[in-house]
């Protein structure tokens, strides 16, 4: 998928850890304990990350090297280049 400049987290988030883990969105929304169609709207750019998403994210990929730290960049980072 083409990113925007700047990317949404959530365009991050798919490229660098749902994709690469072959999980669908039901498999990854499961995960997080939450419904396919939030997840969906992070992903797709309609929804930003919560600080409850954010903890959610933070410890569902902590075995694939996700961080409270890396999920804190990039809502700060996308917050502040827009």
């Amino acid at each position: 998928m083409p990113m925007k400049n700047p990317p949404h987290p959530g365009e991050i988030i798919r490229d660098l850890y749902i994709e690469p883990l072959e999980l669908t969105v039901t498999q990854a929304a499961a995960g997080l304990g939450v419904s396919r169609k939030t997840l969906s709207l992070l992903l797709n750019g309609h929804a930003g990350i919560s600080p409850e998403m954010a903890v959610r994210l933070s410890n569902f990929y902590k075995s694939v090297t996700a961080s409270p730290r890396l999920v804190h960049f990039l809502v700060l980072c996308y917050g502040n280049c827009i």
